[in-house]
């Protein structure tokens, strides 16, 4: 099963002592745990699409469509984790070119 990314919230403005990245609780960044969400997202699906193939291969499985619906989440969580890396690397190169 797919997990949704949890909805970001409002975020307080820094103060000087702060960070600039909002943190979670655990001292880890909001930006981070996305990224990580994202990527055992990736390997859950990938597991559960191989452990339905390796059923299929050997006969335990009686649904055969369990195999492609397996691999379109596998397939969707990919495409999502590769979107995030595009947006995170344009938004970095975005802001390597502002004038300071």
């Amino acid at each position: 099963m797919i997990a949704p990314i949890e909805r970001l919230g409002m975020i307080a403005p820094a103060k000087k002592e702060e960070t600039a990245l909002p943190v979670q609780s655990g001292g880890v960044s909001l930006f981070a745990s996305v990224f990580q969400s994202a990527i055992q997202n990736v390997k859950d699906t990938d597991a559960e699409k191989v452990q339905a193939q390796y059923l299929l291969s050997t006969g335990q499985l009686d649904n055969p469509s369990t195999v492609m619906i397996a691999a379109a989440k596998n397939e969707i969580a990919v495409s999502l984790l590769i979107q995030l890396r595009n947006k995170a690397l344009d938004a970095y190169s975005e802001l390597t070119r502002m004038s300071i």
